[in-house]
């Protein structure tokens, strides 16, 4: 079963702005980064549930990912 979509873009939106808030970016750059990223195509592809983790995991999840790319 996948998430609503209408729940995700929302969710989607709550990681953006605390990532964009915890690493320094612009709204602008953290989405862009965000929509490009490995955790964002496996919380839309509905891989381990992920969409079920919190706000806060997703968003260190992706600080990481962001971290060893750059």
């Amino acid at each position: 079963m996948t998430a609503n979509p209408i729940l995700l873009q929302k969710k989607y939106a709550r990681i953006i702005e605390q990532f964009s808030e915890k690493e320094n970016l612009s709204l602008d750059d953290a989405l862009s980064f965000f929509y490009h990223s490995e955790i964002y195509r496996l919380i839309s592809e509905g891989v381990s549930d992920l969409h079920c983790m919190s706000d806060e995991y997703l968003t260190e999840e992706l600080i990481s990912e962001y971290k060893e790319k750059n």
